[in-house]
């Protein structure tokens, strides 16, 4: 993974300006792409500016930017206010909603062993690594994963590879239910005590 910018911190606020310059800069770094899709987390996570940092790559991508997939999870769609509130100007038609029982499919297993493995026992399943559809057969030479990397109640952390393999990817209830009933006792504590810490 190649890091495009690292700024902040506890007691550093970006302002709008700051955080555009820092965003366009990384993107320049990236280059141009024709075929983009960005997945920024919906409305239940709107404190994290994803939705300025959404409407800085629709302006830099232009008709580049062809879908945006709010990350969704097992939350309902985002409703046209609550586009237009988070995301602004953004034409609602680059919005797919993401229908997490029918739009994905698997693109790998995570075996048991690795699980039991990993979960110090907890977990003994092969969990199915599911995509929404849009991700994995959208020939998109960008996919952007939009939004602050921060402790998450239910799977550790948020943002990041969660909008891809949680976010736009669950499609049963028990791939959410399990985790968080050992997960977040645990796991998700542990994560958030090194954090705070």
């Amino acid at each position: 993974m190649t890091l495009y910018c690292g700024q902040g911190g506890s007691d550093r606020e970006l302002s709008s300006d700051e955080l555009r310059d820092l965003f366009l800069g990384a993107l320049e770094r990236v280059g141009k792409r024709s075929k983009v899709l960005a997945i920024p987390p919906d409305h239940t996570r709107a404190a994290s500016r994803a939705g300025e940092l959404t409407r800085h790559a629709w302006k830099y991508y232009g008709q580049g930017l062809c879908a945006i997939l709010p990350a969704l999870g097992t939350h309902r769609a985002m409703s046209s206010e609550q586009l237009l509130s988070m995301f602004g100007e953004i034409p609602s038609a680059l919005f797919h909603a993401h229908r997490w029982r029918e739009d994905v499919e698997t693109i790998g297993v995570v075996p048991r062993d690795f699980m039991r493995e990993q979960s110090e026992g907890r977990f003994e399943y092969d969990w199915p690594a599911q995509v929404n559809r849009l991700v994995s057969r959208g020939q998109f030479d960008l996919i952007l994963s939009i939004g602050q990397v921060v402790p998450h109640e239910v799977i550790g952390m948020a943002n990041y590879n969660k909008n891809i393999l949680v976010g736009p990817t669950v499609s049963t209830v028990a791939t959410i239910l399990a985790p968080c009933t050992a997960w977040s006792a645990s796991w998700g504590a542990r994560i958030i005590q090194s954090v705070a810490c």
